[in-house]
C-alpha cells in the first residue's frame, strides 16, 4: 500500500499537477492539505475519473484537508477536543487493506506565527489535542498513519539553515518538545526510520530564492504506529514537483507499506 501526503496549496490552482501526480506515483491513498476550498468546490469529478474516492473537510479560502483513496473509505472529520474550533485541519479514514484496515489521517497543523500571539497559543493547544487523540488511537493497536503538514522542523538537520529559523514558530523549543511528545507515544517518523541523511526537505519558500538555493526545510511528516512501522518498506520525497510551473511550495512525501 502506497500512502502519500502533500500540501497542495490550493487544489483548484493545481488540478493538473494533482492529476499528473496521481497518474505518476499511483498512491493508494493521498492525503492533501491546504485545499483552500469548500467541499463542493473540490475537483471531485476529475479526481474520481482518475480512479479515486474523495473525502474532504473544506473551508473557504483557508485550510482544508482531504483524503483520496483507490478503495472505499469510512471517514471522520475534525480533531476532537475543542467544539469551538472551526478550522478544517483534520480528516481521518479507515482504508481497507489486504490484512484488514489501515487508519489514515490528513493533518494540517497550525503554523503558529508570529510567536507570542494567540496564533502560537492555538498551535500549541492544537498539538496537545493531537497528542491526546493519537494516544487514544494507539490503544486500538492497528496500522495507523498520521500524515500531513505538521509545520514542525523536528531537528537542525531538517533545515538547510537552522539558525534562520530561530524564533520561528516552526522551530521554537515548545513546538519541538510537543512533536517529541507525540513521537514518544510510540510513533515512528517514517522518513527518519529509513534515512538519517541531512538535506531531506519537503518545503521551499517562494521568497528569497529558497528553491534554486535549496534552502528547504522538512515539515511534512508521516508518523506510524508500531503496527504500521512493521509494514514500512520505503519512502520517497518527490522533490521534482517543486520544479513545475506554478508549483506548491511543498512537495509530496510517500511511503510504501507491505
Amino acid at each position: 500500500m502506497r500512502i502519500a501526503t502533500w500540501n497542495v496549496n490550493s487544489v483548484r490552482q493545481r488540478v493538473d499537477h494533482l492529476l499528473a501526480y496521481l497518474k505518476e506515483a499511483e498512491p493508494d491513498v493521498l492525503c492533501l492539505q491546504e485545499i483552500k476550498c469548500m467541499d463542493d468546490a473540490f475537483p471531485r469529478l476529475e479526481v474520481e475519473s482518475a480512479g479515486y474516492n474523495v473525502a474532504t473537510h473544506g473551508q473557504k479560502t483557508f485550510n482544508g484537508v482531504a483524503i483520496l483513496s483507490k478503495r472505499p473509505i469510512e471517514v471522520t472529520r475534525g480533531l476532537p477536543g475543542d467544539d469551538a474550533d472551526e478550522h478544517a485541519r483534520y480528516i481521518e479514514a479507515l482504508v481497507p487493506h489486504d490484512t484488514g484496515v489501515v487508519r489514515v489521517a490528513s493533518i494540517y497543523l497550525p503554523n503558529g506565527n508570529p510567536p507570542l500571539t494567540d496564533k502560537y497559543a492555538y498551535k500549541l493547544a492544537w498539538m496537545d489535542r493531537l497528542i491526546a487523540h493519537a494516544r487514544g488511537l494507539l490503544k486500538l493497536e492497528e496500522p495507523l498513519v498520521l500524515a500531513g503538514d505538521y509545520n514542525v522542523i523536528p531537528d537542525a538537520r531538517d533545515a538547510a539553515d537552522p539558525q534562520a529559523w530561530d524564533g520561528d514558530a516552526l522551530y521554537l523549543p515548545a513546538t519541538r518538545e510537543r512533536f517529541r511528545e507525540l513521537i514518544n507515544l510510540g510513533l515512528t517518523d517514517a522518513v527518519r526510520a529509513c534515512s538519517d541523511e541531512a538535506g531531506l526537505y519537503t518545503f521551499w519558500d517562494y521568497q528569497a530564492g529558497a528553491w534554486p538555493r535549496n534552502k528547504g526545510i522538512r515539515i511534512d511528516h508521516l508518523l506510524l504506529s508500531p503496527q504500521a512501522a512493521d509494514l514500512l518498506q520505503s519512502y520517497a520525497i518527490d522533490k521534482h514537483m517543486r520544479a513545475l510551473e506554478k508549483p506548491s511550495d511543498h512537495v509530496p512525501v510517500r511511503i510504501d507499506l507491505a
